[in-house]
């Protein structure tokens, strides 16, 4: 169940980051979100609305798919981050003490 709603979440993730991109900002954006980049298909103002609302679907499916997998995780008891867990125990042995060489007697 959780790897389908990940799944699902990284796609409408992508189809987000894909919807705002294409959007007409002040700047420009892209150029894809104005009437010469549709082809003529739709006006300016109606290719600016079908962007807006499709952001505002795609940002609430976003939103909640991230409550419910929040939601989700919190029910298993597995420590899931790297800081609750303890660090390794240091091996408890004495380091080696190198042997001395014999000095010859003359």
């Amino acid at each position: 169940m959780t790897t389908v709603l990940l799944v699902l979440f990284l796609l409408v993730t992508l189809a987000l980051i894909g919807v705002i991109l294409i959007q007409r900002s002040e700047g420009g954006g892209l150029g894809i979100g104005s009437s010469q980049g549709m082809g003529g298909l739709m006006s300016g103002r109606g290719t600016a609305n079908l962007l807006t609302r499709t952001t505002a679907v795609l940002g609430t499916m976003f939103f909640a798919l991230a409550l419910v997998l929040a939601l989700l995780d919190r029910g298993t008891g597995a420590r899931r981050s790297i800081l609750d867990t303890p660090p390794p125990a240091a091996p408890a042995t004495a380091p080696a003490i190198p042997a001395m060489p014999a000095v010859p007697t003359n």
